[in-house]
């Protein structure tokens, strides 16, 4: 039995070249051990963040709504004054303005602006227009609101954790076929020992960097520490780094054994 080969490294951290290479030999349940750790971790986060930055802004303007107030028929109901502001702070605010003449513009990152006919999300980009649906009827004022959201607001927290470890997951699932081929004509061409299966694997490995990073960014965007304008730059940075370990990782796995060779033919013996 030949047992000069060495045994592959244990894959265990995504966050190297090497570590993500080593996944090219280890199993599918370790991968998906892997990527479920890392997308918790950014659930984690996000919700924090959610819990922190806009959950009490919304829970203030709700407080602040009228006795009376509701959305019929596409049109929003609303007997206080107008424009007004709800509440606000750095990330979000929500305002009214029947009319939406500029009149209560935030400076917050984003802001939700009720409309007499539609809702108007301003951002960065611009804003985002939506429409009142037809045919319901939504309460828009303090006495139905709060205890609604008293009650719903711990579930809402929770399914956007639960929608969000699922996206990752299928997210990573995806993308790890898309890039399957090229992590595999890397490895081919550096004459490496890689299997397809071993492509998929580390091109599901070589996403995570990228997801670390852009959940610290989130963090760190949550502690005041970033502005929108670097976590959105730090959101394409992802990608990139994503890109880089796709190219960088498969030239760290051990060369074919079946690959000779080359002598240097410019190399004069002495």
């Amino acid at each position: 039995m030949d047992t000069s080969r060495a045994q592959p490294p244990l894959a265990w951290e995504p966050l190297t070249p090497r570590g993500v290479a080593a996944f090219a030999c280890a199993s599918l349940r370790r991968l998906l051990l892997v990527q479920l750790f890392v997308a918790v971790l950014a659930t984690a986060t996000l919700v924090w963040f959610l819990a922190t930055a806009w959950f009490p802004t919304i829970t203030t303007a709700i407080e602040r709504l009228p006795r009376t107030g509701e959305i019929r028929s596409g049109r929003l109901v609303w007997r206080g004054d107008s424009p007004r502001t709800l509440a606000e702070n750095r990330f979000l605010a929500l305002t009214v303005d029947l009319r939406h003449d500029a009149s209560a513009r935030s400076s917050a990152h984003i802001q939700a602006e009720f409309g007499e006919s539609d809702l108007r999300i301003f951002s960065l980009l611009g804003f985002l227009p939506a429409n009142y649906p037809r045919g319901w009827i939504i309460a828009f004022n303090r006495v139905d609101l709060q205890p609604w959201w008293g009650a719903w607001a711990p579930e809402i927290l929770a399914v956007a954790g639960g929608i969000a470890i699922a996206g990752l997951m299928m997210s990573w699932c995806l993308l790890a076929v898309i890039y399957c081929p090229v992590v595999w004509l890397i490895g081919f061409f550096a004459n490496r020992e890689l299997t397809l299966g071993g492509s998929w694997r580390v091109a599901g490995a070589a996403l995570l960097p990228g997801a670390v990073f852009m959940t610290l960014s989130i963090f760190l965007y949550g502690l005041g520490a970033l502005d929108l304008v670097r976590l959105l730059s730090a959101a394409a940075l992802h990608l990139v780094i994503g890109w880089v370990y796709l190219v960088a990782s498969p030239l760290w796995l051990p060369r074919h054994p079946e690959t000779p060779l080359v002598k240097n033919p410019f190399r004069t013996r002495s």
